[in-house]
Order: structure tokens, then C-alpha cells, then sequence
């Protein structure tokens, strides 16, 4: 190569670079009229600084295929790998605000979580000086715990069990939060903590309205907690006419029911059918039998309310799904944003092309590796690994 040669490279590079960091700064000033709570700036304050502000992603097969804009909100990026460090960092802040945590004084979080919420909490909680116990059901990920460990956090995985029962994962810890003495203990609640909601109303719904310019159809995701899926929806539902919601929901869970005929049940609730004690599906961190508070916020009028649908989702099209994005667009999603991914076919499809619709990629694969990401287990209970010749391997799911 010569001089002249490389000194024009150089200056190509030196160029790319301004901007890139230009563009990177325009869309932190942008950020701050959201009234969101993250923090966007050129230099970040702390890993709490990282948190939000994910970019809007593409997915190329299921566009192109749909001739819809399918668009997932790359939450997988956020520092703790998932969506739930809003809520996390949301909650803290309000806590230590009322009083209720103070930093470096032996105060203690305790939450009841199936992982991804605890990774997140942990994560803050040593950002900001404060000590973690974590209490989930056994039946999840091993890697969740260990991340949990890795993050400085206490961790009790106890057998999977309702809601009513005085052992469940979230009920101990709350009875753990009321019992500790060495400080401060506070319960964070995620299912029912209004906090939850607010977190996602003030920060991803602002987010996705800007990163769209307001031009969004549909939105789609699962719930958990419920409290992405509401605080989304109200956000985009007072503010952009027309704008659809609807939730996907794994087998197993009641909640599509409810949506959509105004009855919590599940076919795998029947007697003799249930395999496991919460919900009987392998996706993790989302479905449930039983109406949270956040999620309630959803269903006002009746029993849709603010949602538009709902679309069930196979143990079977969730795994097919996560290896055809692997395989078409070099995405490695955790099960919850694959099932988000099913429905978000389905519902472009009921659309027709020229939609726009968006949905959450709220963790990756790596955090399931050894369940839903682990080829031998899938196999053995009988699902596909393979990645699908093609889209119309998954059913429509939504009706006309």
C-alpha cells in the first residue's frame, strides 16, 4: 500500500469514527426529552449509567417474509442482560428516595424472582452499596443462580410451588425482607409493586415512540410480572392512535384464556395433564394462572381492555423459533423473546404487509444453556432443534 493510499484510508477511518461518536452523542441528547429515567451521556456514571436507551433491531428473516417491519428492542444489551434492570434501577432509586434503603448501611433487597429480575437487582445493589437475597424457584436455569453467586448475591432455590402456599419463592421472600435485622430489608414485589409498571411507562414506552418516530402498529410481549407488557401499552396507547397490543403467551399459562375469553385457564391445567407446579411450559420468566397487579392494569373494561388479542405460543414454535433466528439472523434470544418473536409473526401476518410491529428481546441465550438452549433436553422432550426449512412451518395463530 502506498503513502497516498494509506493517508486516504486513515482519513476514511478518522471520518467513520466522528460519525459514529456523533451519532452516538445525537441520540443521547435525544434521550433526554424522554423523561426517562436512564441516563444517557458520551461517558457513562457508573454500570447504572448503562442501563436503557437499547436499540430497535430489525429482524430481517421475519420482515422480509412478512413484508411488515418486525422490530425487537434489544434489551439482551443492557449491562445485566436483560430488561429487568429498569425495574431493578427504577425501584432502588425510589426506595432510597422514601428512605427506605440507605447505601452502605447493611441494607438488604430481597426479591422472589425466576433469575433475570435477581441478575439485575444484584447488579445495582453492589453499584450502589447494598447486599442482595435472591429466593427462586429450583426448577430454573442453573447459569441464573451462578450469575447470581457471580454478582455477590445470596441465592435460595426452593421447590416450585402456588402462590397461596406460605413456601413459595416469593412469599418466603417477603417473610425473609420483614425478618432480617441487620439493617434495612426491603422487599422489592415485582408482581405487584407499581413501581414495575411505572419503570416501563417512563422509560421503554418513550424509547420505542422515539427509535419509531411514533410509527408503530402493533406491540407484542409476553407477561411475567406484567409490568413491561402495561407500561408499554399505556404509554404507546396515549399517544399514538390506532396502535395495537396484544400478549404472547406460552402454553400453560392462563392468561391468553383471560384475554381472550375472559377465563384464567390453560389446556394443561386440566386434571392429569399438569407436569409442573406453576406453569406447565419450559419457557422461563413469563405466563401465569393468576392476575398480577400490573397486568391488571390491562384489563379495566372487561376482559380484554387494553389489549387487542392475545396469541398462545407452543413449547415446540418457542424453540423452533429461537434456532431460526440463530440460523437466519444471528440471533441468540432466551426463550421469552422467542415466543414474542412467534407471536409477532403471527400478528404481521393478521396485519398484512406495511405494518409496523415491535416487540421485546428480553434476554439472551445465555442464560439458558442448559435447558432451552440445551439440544439434548429439547430433544428428549420431544422438540425439534433443527432449524425450520421455513416461516410456514408456524401456524397462523391469530385469527382473522
Amino acid at each position: 500500500m502506498d503513502r497516498s493510499t494509506a493517508c486516504a484510508l486513515a482519513l476514511c477511518l478518522a471520518t467513520g469514527v466522528i460519525l459514529y461518536r456523533g451519532r452516538r452523542l445525537s441520540s443521547a441528547a435525544e434521550a433526554q426529552d424522554t423523561g426517562a429515567v436512564t441516563r444517557a451521556a458520551s461517558v457513562a456514571n457508573g454500570v447504572v449509567g448503562l442501563i436503557g436507551n437499547t436499540p430497535l433491531v430489525r429482524i430481517n428473516s421475519l420482515s422480509d417474509a412478512t413484508g411488515c417491519e418486525i422490530l425487537g428492542k434489544a434489551e439482551f444489551l443492557n449491562p445485566g442482560g436483560s430488561s429487568k434492570d429498569r425495574i431493578a434501577l427504577y425501584v432502588i432509586e425510589q426506595a432510597e428516595q422514601k428512605g427506605l434503603l440507605v447505601p452502605h448501611t447493611n441494607s438488604c433487597i430481597f426479591e422472589g424472582t425466576s433469575g433475570s429480575t435477581g441478575i439485575s437487582l444484584a447488579m445495582v445493589a453492589r453499584a450502589k452499596g447494598y447486599l442482595c437475597h435472591i429466593v427462586m424457584p429450583s426448577d430454573q436455569a442453573i447459569e441464573k443462580s451462578q450469575l447470581l453467586e457471580r454478582h455477590g448475591a445470596t441465592v435460595e432455590r426452593v421447590a416450585p410451588c402456588s402462590i397461596v402456599d406460605r413456601n413459595n419463592f416469593v412469599n418466603i421472600a417477603r417473610r425473609l425482607a420483614q425478618e432480617y435485622r441487620e439493617g434495612r430489608g426491603y422487599f422489592v414485589d415485582q408482581f405487584e409493586n407499581p413501581l414495575n409498571f411505572e419503570a416501563h411507562y417512563r422509560t421503554t414506552g418513550p424509547e420505542i415512540l422515539r427509535q419509531t418516530r411514533g410509527k408503530v402498529d402493533a406491540f407484542v410481549h409476553g407477561s411475567g410480572t406484567g409490568g413491561t407488557i402495561a407500561g408499554v401499552t399505556w404509554f404507546l396507547k396515549q399517544r399514538i392512535p390506532g396502535v395495537r397490543s396484544y400478549l404472547a403467551d406460552p402454553q400453560g399459562s392462563g392468561l391468553a384464556n383471560k384475554v381472550n375469553h375472559g377465563v384464567m385457564f390453560a389446556n394443561t391445567e386440566r386434571e392429569g395433564t399438569r407436569r409442573r407446579q406453576q406453569v406447565d411450559t419450559l419457557v422461563e420468566g413469563v405466563g401465569l394462572n393468576r392476575l398480577t397487579r400490573n397486568f391488571a392494569r390491562l384489563l379495566p373494561q372487561g376482559a380484554r381492555g387494553m389489549l387487542d388479542g392475545a396469541v398462545s405460543v407452543s413449547d415446540a414454535d418457542a424453540v423452533r423459533m429461537s434456532r431460526w433466528l440463530m440460523a437466519n439472523d444471528g440471533l441468540f434470544v432466551g426463550s421469552s423473546a422467542a415466543i414474542n418473536c412467534v407471536a409477532a409473526l403471527s400478528i404481521a401476518r393478521h396485519l398484512g404487509p406495511g405494518h409496523t410491529v415491535v416487540t421485546i428481546l428480553a434476554d439472551s441465550g445465555q442464560r439458558h444453556l442448559t435447558k432451552f438452549w440445551n439440544d439434548a433436553a429439547m430433544a428428549e422432550l420431544g422438540h425439534s432443534v433443527v432449524a425450520p426449512q421455513s416461516l410456514d412451518e408456524f401456524a397462523q395463530l391469530l385469527s382473522a
